[in-house]
């Protein structure tokens, strides 16, 4: 029985492409890393970073996101590396595949009498025609696993990117989050500093109409004067970290801030009023490896980093290729189809590498290094993730309890300025009595605000640790 050659070759083609099973390098495998017993009870809500910041309720917090979302110019790189992460893993995945394509061309030759193509002979021709048209197709057997291990980093460089994309997200909303805080608490100031000023500038009016009249001593009247200037100073301060964090608003959010933002302290719009969470974790979540971005992406590295160890190994071993031409050739454009102008060429080739100047080895090495770095980061996320939870969940009981105390502290000590008012004008004690404790109290209420910003920057901190929020109401059923 006659074989045909076509039979044998596609026999040839599919044994080999069966045989493209193996692959060098080892596989990945998720490294043990010892972990603190976490509290399985403990339920939070799934990554949603793009909607954390919700649980403040403040309308003009979800304004400011949602700029910052659409313009902010970090996220908007983070977003494009992963389109480009995208298309580099669909290059190493057309590796994979074969190379198909056409060609035609056509030429004419005027021939030289005295060269050596020329043939003399009464019908010879000077002008040689020739045409030809094909499609060809090349292949290289991935048979230890070269092409695939290059697809596989490139594709858990593609989860990494996509991580580290969240994690810009969330790094990013969390700053617009604290800069919004900031600057709720630092018109707080600014309204408790104007107040103060103005009832420092009523007592420097009033002492100097009593020094020019004789009733009170120069050093009084300096000394409120003093006192006046200090406020005035601490106004100007405030206005001045007022224009900072606004101008380090904007560039967070791409855009000015000044449309959305209300430049008043209404006691809706201040910074006590602002929703504070009542039910936080009290301990750390038993999925925070898989929850957090800074995590993924670094183990998505070290994915990567693995398979390009197999990478590196299959280039000491031989490369198979196949290239196939099927077409037609003709000295005439009219007959260039017609029968008997068709042609075809296969071939099949191995190469195997013998000296490389130790090149080969140099690159294994530095593949099998870059794993170890790689795994040297993941470990180091970890433990990075662990100590800022721990951070966080400390920060907020504790931060909770001092706005506690700085609320007594300021509760007590307005009682005791009405008290010191009420003696001064009596007589019983003198103008530094009162401008002792008026000063107090003035530190006390700065105290409380700045205590109400930490209080709400540790609740971003802790969302920001846990990988995007929880869920306040399996929370709430938990400790219930």
């Amino acid at each position: 029985m006659k074989v045909n050659n076509h039979d044998s070759y596609a026999t040839w083609i599919i044994l080999l492409t069966l045989l493209t099973g193996c692959e060098v390098g080892p596989s990945y495998k998720r490294p043990e890393i010892q972990t603190p017993d976490l509290d399985a009870k403990e339920e939070v809500a799934e990554y949603i970073c793009d909607k954390w910041w919700r649980v403040f309720s403040d309308s003009t917090l979800n304004k400011l996101e949602e700029q910052a979302l659409e313009h902010n110019a970090d996220l908007k790189q983070a977003i494009e590396n992963v389109e480009i992460a995208r298309e580099i893993a669909g290059i190493a995945l057309a590796d994979l595949l074969p190379t198909v394509g056409v060609s035609g061309a056509g030429n004419s030759t005027f021939v030289s009498q005295r060269g050596k193509s020329y043939v003399p002979s009464p019908a010879a021709k000077r002008t040689v025609t020739g045409y030809s048209g094909s499609a060809g197709l090349s292949y290289e057997i991935d048979f230890f696993g070269k092409y695939r291990r290059a697809h596989e980093a490139t594709r858990a460089n593609l989860l990494s990117t996509r991580a580290a994309k969240e994690s810009v997200l969330l790094t990013v909303t969390a700053e617009v989050a604290k800069a919004y805080f900031q600057l709720r608490a630092l018109d707080a100031k600014l309204a408790i500093a104007n107040r103060t000023l103005k009832t420092r500038q009523k007592t420097c009016e009033v002492y100097k109409s009593r020094f020019k009249n004789g009733y009170c001593t120069e050093f009084d009247y300096l000394r409120v004067q003093s006192e006046m200037s200090s406020v005035k100073t601490t106004v100007l301060d405030l206005e001045s970290a007022i224009a900072r964090i606004e101008n380090a608003l904007s560039m967070l959010v791409g855009t000015s801030p000044s449309e959305m933002i209300v430049r008043k302290t209404a006691k809706d719009q201040a910074i006590e009023k602002l929703r504070i969470p009542s039910q936080v974790p009290n301990g750390i979540p038993s999925d925070i490896l898989a929850r957090r971005p800074d995590i993924l992406m670094a183990e998505g590295q070290l994915m990567a980093a693995n398979a390009r160890i197999g990478e590196a190994r299959a280039a000491h071993y031989p490369s198979i290729s196949l290239t196939g031409i099927f077409g037609f050739e003709s000295k005439s454009l009219a007959t260039l189809f017609n029968t008997g102008s068709d042609m075809w060429n296969f071939n099949s080739g191995i190469s195997l590498p013998i000296f490389s100047g130790g090149k080969i080895k140099a690159a294994n090495k530095i593949a099998e290094a870059n794993y170890r770095k790689m795994l040297i980061a993941y470990e180091g996320s970890i433990k990075t993730a662990f100590r800022e939870t721990l951070d966080a969940l400390v920060a907020n009981r504790k931060n909770r309890e001092m706005v506690i105390s700085r609320t007594r502290q300021v509760n007590s000590l307005k009682k005791s300025y009405d008290i010191a008012k009420k003696q001064k004008d009596s007589g019983l004690i003198g103008l530094l009595d009162l401008l002792d404790v008026e000063r107090g109290l003035l530190s006390a209420e700065m105290e409380l605000v700045s205590a109400l910003q930490n209080q709400l920057n540790a609740v971003v901190d802790l969302c920001k640790a846990l990988g995007g929020g929880w869920n306040a109401s399996k929370l709430n059923k938990n400790h219930t």
